[in-house]
Parts: C-alpha cells; structure tokens; sequence
C-alpha cells in the first residue's frame, strides 16, 4: 500500500509557491543547459524513483502476496503467519509523519544517507531469521527502515521534473510506481521462492536496496533549506499517534483472522488505540504550532477529501483483496495467475501515463468520474464468477479496475496537497496524516471489510445450500456416488467410501458458497463505485447551481 507525500516539501520549495520563482526571472532559476543533458538526467531520477519506490514495496509485499509459501516455511498457521504484516504496519503507517519534520531540520542529504543505510540493515536481518517470532521482530524493524524509502522515491521522482510538471507527470508517474509493486511482487514471487523460500525472497531485495544505496550517494538530491521544527511536545504527542495507529493496522490486519467479537484483545487494543489518539488530539489543539492542526483537518474541505481518498480505497480492494483471493480460494496459486498480473501491470502504468499526461486541478472531477465508471464496470463483470471462472476471463474486467485506479489516486492527491498549501507550510504535516490515514490504514480497512462481508455472506449461503440438500434426492444420491467412485479402488469398505463421497461434497458445497459471497462482495464493491459517481456528479451540479447563484446576484447584494 504506499505511505508518503513527502512531495508537497518540493512542491513548495520549487513549484509556483516558491518566493524565488516570483522574485527571480525563469532563466537564471533554471539555466538551459544542453539539450541531452536534461533528458538523461531526468531519466536517471524517474529510474531512481522508481528503484526506491519498488525496493520498498516490493519488500512490503513480499509477505502479503506469499502467505501459503511462506507459512510452509515457517511450519506457521495462517493466523500466525499474518502477524508478519500486522508486525510490518504497525510502525509503518504512522513513521513518516515525525520523520517529515526531521528531514526538515537535520537536511535531506543526512536523511537519505542514513534512512537507506537503516533500510539495507533492516533487509539483511531477513536472512537470519529461521522462526517466526524472529521474523515478527525483522518485519517490525523492516517497517520502520521503509518509511523514508518510499519518502525518497517521491523525492526523487519529483526532482526528475520542472516545477511546472510536479504535480501532474511527478506525482502521478510516483504513486503509479507504489501501486503496481503488489503485482510486481506477486508475478516475480514464484521464481524467487522456487530458488530459496523466505530467504530467496529477500535475497533479491537486499539486492535492491544495496543497489538503492549506491545510487543515493552518487545521485544526491537537491538540498532544501534546514529549519527547527521539531518541538518538545512532538515528542509526546508523535508517540501517541504511532500507539493509535499502529493498533488500528493490527486490529485491522488480525480482527477478521481470529473475527471481531471473539478476540478479548481486539477490544482492549481498540480501546488503547482510541485513548491514544484522543490524548493526542487533546495535546494538539491547544498548541501554537501543532503537529496536526485538528480544526483545519475538521474542515469540510478536509472532510470531504478524505472521504473521497477512503472510498478510493474501499472500492479497489475489490482488486488486492477480491478478484485475487478469489482465484486462491479456487486453488489457484501465483504461477497460475500470471497472465492476470501482466495485464494489472499494463493497465496500471496506462492508466498512470494518461493521469500525467492529463491532470489539472480543473480535470479532477473528470478524472475521478472516468475512474469511478471504470471501477464499477469492472466489479460488475466480476460478480458473475462460476466455479469455471480462471483468470484469463478477469483480463477485462481487472483491466478497467487497475486503469481507474491509476486515474483515481493522483488527482484527489493533488487536490489535497493544494488545500494544504493554500494555508502555508505548516499544514503539510497534517495533511500526511490524513493520507497515511485514508491509504495505509484506509488500505487495512478496505481488506478487512472486503474479508469480513465474504465470511459473512459465506456462512449466509452454506446455510441456504445445506438446507436444500438431501440425501434422498436423486441427483445428491447421484453425485455422491460418482465422488465416492474416485476413491473406489482404495477403500472396499463401503462405509468409509461413503464418508469420503460426502467429504467431497461438502467441500464442493463450500467452495460454491465462497464463489456466491464473492459475487456479492463485488457487486457491492460495484454499487459503492456507482453511488460514488453519482454523488460526484450531485456535487458537481450543487457547485455548478451555487457558482451561477452568486453571479446572477445583484451588485449591491453582494
């Protein structure tokens, strides 16, 4: 999932907001050097940018998309295994929040040199751990050393492009590279595990981030200017955000595992996490200089962006966490859904080639329709799966979702990044919290929700199965006994061949209640998409009535 918009310091260092672009004439600000020299030192930060961003994501995915493989490994359940990724986002989805004003106060250089050499650290702990307990620890510390990685690949993807071009072709070509590295990970995973398991995973990304710690120090970024920022109370409050946050991922990542109203745990953490962040909130809205400025981020404005952000989200687990588990609970693995992944992967960077090329402020609302439509078109098609469906009849349909992905993320990133400087620098790092709330965790939310209603739906029509079938019915009798005959020339005992006859069965029963709740998961993944256009389309109309309201006013009412 992708946790930072580090961004907006360069945006507001070098784009238009910039008292040096107003003051200064545009050739002395930036010099027209030779005409190849521009191109090929762009391409060397776009191809920095996107080895940073994937050496972390990918690091961060490896698990997620490998639990069955790696829970072998381990001899682990798989409830025990998904404490790896609780282990991992705990830290993570809260860390770049404190570490924005520390790049800030102690230089970007000494952030870089030493976020990449805690990363490579963190990396090379994966080859010792041969248990899972040791894993957990890895994947805390591996958490932690990822969050300003994927802060310098925005960086330096954003130093690649002119001021004017930051945040259309910088950050959308950015966070195109953060949402294909899941189905980077899932279609180079097999070779990998084929070659050496948990370590032959890693192996490949120690390898990235040793490479991505050479190439920090021979292609450095732009210094911004040093500031104090940090103060005493950040180190109070910070503390009390990353508690909140980090029990909302494990919460989020564990509580449809071991299920909501079962664990005693949940409650308590649910409960700390909310008295964690309350106290924080109570410590930030009496400072001068807050951490987060709780108001501003209680503004409809900010209101209304985040929910926009959190549904993007909630709609395209439809993805990560529908179509996907859909074929593993169909048996298939990575190998078998390769085809599925190259498709994801085109139409992905499509989709992000399209948004920079297109993304203006002005286009936003366009561009967030074109990709609600495509959103719900594809979880439509999707919701008429059989127990026949594979992945080559999913190219479409996860082709349209993976393209409106890429087109959605952008521009409501943009519009947030703007309200933010809109009120002055200071706002950025609460604007990072409501991106690595809506993102990292609103990505947590999306799969526990999408998880939580395909159980409950499951249970709802095994029910209904079960209670239609008999054994006096003809056609169960009839298919019991051709499941029967598969272990016919095993066992003679008539009994125990009928015993397994019904084990079949219920089996098959299962999996045709699983592949129903599924339907249903992705319809109503297609209903959100639909009541999110046509609410963008009320809005839209509201704004349109509101605007041509104002101008017909008289002058003297005015």
């Amino acid at each position: 999932m992708a946790t930072t918009n580090d961004m907006a310091v360069r945006a507001e260092g070098r784009a238009d907001h910039s008292p040096a672009t107003v003051q200064e004439p545009p050739a002395p600000e930036n010099p027209a050097p030779p005409p190849a020299k521009p191109f090929a030192v762009a391409a060397a930060y776009v191809a920095a940018a996107a080895l940073l961003i994937g050496t972390q994501g990918l690091g961060m995915n490896f698990v997620a998309a490998n639990t069955s493989q790696i829970q072998g490994a381990f001899g682990a359940t798989q409830l025990e295994i998904n404490w790896l990724i609780a282990a991992y986002m705990a830290p993570n989805v809260s860390l770049t929040l404190i570490l924005t004003k520390v790049r800030t106060q102690f230089g970007l250089r000494r952030f870089a040199e030493i976020g990449i050499c805690i990363f490579v650290t963190a990396s090379l702990l994966h080859l010792l751990a041969h248990d899972l307990h040791s894993a957990i620890g890895v994947r805390f510390l591996a958490g932690m050393a990822a969050s300003p990685i994927s802060t310098l690949g925005f960086l330096y993807m954003l130093e690649a492009f002119p001021p004017a071009r930051k945040m259309s072709w910088g950050l959308s070509l950015a966070l195109t590279c953060s949402a294909v590295t899941p189905t980077m990970a899932r279609l180079i995973s097999p070779v990998l595990l084929d070659i050496g398991q948990w370590q032959g995973l890693y192996m490949m990304a120690i390898g990235l981030a040793l490479i991505s710690l050479a190439v920090i120090f021979y292609l450095p970024l732009t210094p911004i200017p040093h500031a104090k920022v940090l103060q005493r109370l950040d180190f109070i409050s910070y503390p009390l955000i990353a508690i909140g946050f980090g029990l909302l991922a494990v919460i989020l990542v564990m509580g449809r595992l071991v299920w909501w109203l079962e664990a005693p745990w949940v409650g308590w953490c649910l409960a700390l996490a909310i008295l964690s962040l309350g106290l924080a909130v109570a410590i930030e809205i009496n400072r001068e200089t807050p951490l987060l400025n709780v108001r501003w981020l209680m503004s409809r404005e900010m209101l209304h962006i985040t929910a926009v952000l959190l549904v993007f989200r909630i709609v395209l687990s439809e993805q990560t966490s529908g179509a996907l588990a859909l074929f593993q609970n169909l048996g298939l693995l990575n190998e078998q859904s390769r085809g599925l992944y190259v498709v994801i992967l085109l139409a992905s960077l499509c989709g992000g080639l399209l948004c920079g090329a297109t993304l203006k402020p002005e286009r936003v609302p366009l561009l967030h329709g074109v990709a609600l439509l495509c959103i719900c078109a594809g979880a439509a098609m999707d919701s008429q799966a059989t127990n026949l469906t594979r992945p080559d009849n999913m190219y479409l349909s996860q082709a349209l979702i993976a393209f409106g992905g890429a087109l959605f993320l952008p521009p409501a990133m943009l519009t947030g990044l703007m309200a933010a400087l809109r009120q002055g620098p200071t706002f950025i790092t609460s604007f990072i919290v409501v991106f690595l709330f809506t993102q990292s965790l609103g990505g947590l939310i999306g799969s526990a929700f999408f998880g939580s209603f395909v159980t409950l739906r499951e249970k709802f029509h095994s029910s209904l199965l079960v209670e239609h079938l008999s054994l006096s019915d003809p056609a169960v009798a009839e298919r019991l006994r051709q499941l029967s005959a598969v272990y016919g020339k095993l066992l003679t005992d008539g009994r125990l061949l009928n015993a397994e006859g019904v084990a079949l069965f219920a089996q098959q029963a299962s999996r045709e209640a699983n592949i129903l709740a599924y339907n249903d998961a992705f319809l109503l993944i297609a209903v959100l998409a639909g009541t999110a256009f046509g609410g963008l389309i009320i809005h839209l109309l509201y704004a349109r009535l509101r605007s041509a309201r104002f101008f017909s006013r008289p002058a003297e009412a005015l």
